[in-house]
């Protein structure tokens, strides 16, 4: 469906009170068309009418008009710079920015997330599913993996012990 189609019907959706139908178009949208601002601004109004302000936080963050109690709720919702180098889902480089403060909030949160991992990365790579270092040790992923084997061996017996009930 063309993007002016389906605009319309946001508008429609959003003139009879289903905001969470419009606001399930504009994220279509958005993920079709990243790199329109004009769409994130559109989404982040959807997002404030139904009372979030995190995720009104996350599609303004690129507008200078942006609001400062979203902004934080964005920021504290998405602590690290990779996590908000996801959550922007902005993809190609940051001139494809129509504006020159969203290209310098692409840019400082880009070289946040660089300075975080310890190597230079690019939109494209955070967004490809690398994964973000949770900080979790080896002890904690062993105690994770034991259990589950707990788990299962708990439930085999139990089943085990029904089998034999049953032909006693």
């Amino acid at each position: 469906m063309p993007l002016r189609d389906t605009l319309a019907r946001v508008d429609a959706d959003l003139a009879v009170g289903r905001v969470p139908v419009a606001r399930q178009r504009l994220r279509g949208l958005v993920s079709s068309f990243p790199n329109d601002l004009m769409l994130r601004r559109r989404l982040a109004e959807a997002y404030r009418l139904y009372g979030e302000p995190a995720e009104a936080g996350r599609w303004m963050y690129l507008e200078q008009d942006r609001d400062a109690v979203e902004t934080s709720a964005f920021e504290a919702r998405y602590h690290t710079a990779q996590q908000r180098m996801r959550a922007l889902v902005w993809q190609g480089r940051e001139s494809l920015a129509r504006t020159a403060f969203a290209r310098e909030q692409l840019a400082a949160v880009r070289a946040d997330c660089s300075d975080a991992m310890g190597r230079p990365v690019d939109w494209d790579t955070v967004l490809s599913g690398e994964k973000e270092d949770s900080g979790r040790s080896a002890f904690a992923d062993f105690l994770a993996g034991a259990g589950c084997l707990v788990a299962a061996l708990v439930f085999l017996a139990i089943w085990v012990n029904g089998l034999v009930a049953l032909f006693d």
